[in-house]
């Protein structure tokens, strides 16, 4: 989080930060809702908006720029991330933000992705999760589950999905959560604490394609079965879930149960989270695919995993600043010749 705001200027609105543009996506797409969200969460970050970048890749979620009147850049498939990279290398003073989907940045991108997690830049990454290639019209993504049915695997997937939470932890990411995109206030507080977090913010989006993979998440975001499905953490507060929170999960050594609150358990006896706690998010994550948990434990949204640590940038900086002061700025058509030259007659 870089703050470079002249606080004297006048309080942006949502409205400010729509653009001219007409969105294009498809009627019912779950990407209006995030660009709702992000555009609402905007203002309140106290940003001119020349002050902001948003830098996507390829695919639905991509045409994201276009749409957000701040400066941004439509890039290449998959290298959304490496050009940001670049970006907040030279300006780390520029609010950064890049946008993806499961597509773009777990398949032709996995390797940018999981370097600038690893690497730790000040950038919020938002990846849009649908289960499923739309813009090239329904294959199964890295992230369809097994058995997908699609154009391109008509007898059903046989590949196992990537569990994006998880390989982001496994990168070494140090900020990682989950929203959706049907809950409007839980996106946008997630979006904030993302943004406050100094370093490299994965949120991933469950992000509905009404065509190609309609209801994908309905069961965690219709009312009949969200309380009982979904689960959300906030920090230093027991894990507890239901219509009335009268379930909780507790740590039976190193496997998460679910247990009934009443007489014999409370939710002081609950599993109290930390998102500072790496082993215990790389459990958290992996609640509804680790085959080893007991039960049938709910999908868990919000800020996993949130630690600090030195950034990309401001470590590269230090190196030149320390550089120019030893050494004094360089020649750079020196630097390009070397110490020897040619002359070609």
């Amino acid at each position: 989080m870089s703050t470079l705001t002249d606080q004297t200027a006048p309080k942006l609105t949502p409205k400010d930060f729509a653009s001219d543009q007409d969105v294009r996506w498809c009627p019912g797409c779950g990407d209006y809702s995030i660009l709702k969200q992000v555009q609402t969460v905007m203002p309140d970050l106290g940003r001119k908006r020349e002050e902001i970048v948003f830098i996507s890749g390829i695919g639905c979620s991509s045409r994201f720029p276009y749409y957000m009147e701040t400066f941004g850049m439509h890039s290449i498939h998959g290298r959304a991330t490496a050009i940001a990279t670049g970006l907040k290398a030279s300006r780390p003073e520029l609010s950064v933000w890049v946008v993806t989907g499961d597509g773009d940045s777990l398949s032709i991108g996995g390797n940018h992705f999981i370097h600038l997690l690893r690497r730790n830049l000040d950038i919020n990454v938002l990846l849009f999760n649908n289960q499923i290639y739309g813009l090239t019209k329904g294959q199964y993504s890295p992230t369809s589950e097994q058995g997908k049915v699609t154009k391109s695997t008509p007898y059903g997937s046989i590949d196992h999905p990537f569990n994006p939470a998880a390989l982001a932890l496994g990168a070494d990411a140090t900020f990682v959560a989950r929203s959706m995109d049907r809950d409007p206030k839980h996106l946008q507080g997630v979006i904030r604490k993302g943004y406050d977090h100094k370093g490299t913010s994965l949120i991933e989006i469950y992000q509905n394609c009404n065509v190609f993979n309609d209801g994908a998440f309905e069961i965690f975001t219709e009312k009949s079965s969200k309380k009982q499905e979904a689960l959300f953490v906030e920090q230093g507060q027991p894990l507890l879930f239901g219509d009335n929170n009268e379930k909780g999960i507790i740590l039976d050594g190193f496997t998460p149960r679910i247990v009934d609150i009443g007489s014999d358990h409370t939710a002081d006896d609950c599993w109290i989270h930390n998102a500072s706690d790496g082993v215990k998010a790389n459990m958290l994550v992996r609640f509804f695919d680790d085959p080893a948990m007991e039960g049938h434990l709910p999908r868990p949204f919000g800020v996993f995993y949130a630690k600090e640590r030195p950034t990309y940038e401001d470590a590269l900086n230090g190196q030149i600043a320390a550089a120019i002061e030893k050494f004094g700025s360089g020649d750079i058509d020196k630097l390009i010749a070397g110490r020897e030259t040619w002359t070609i007659n």
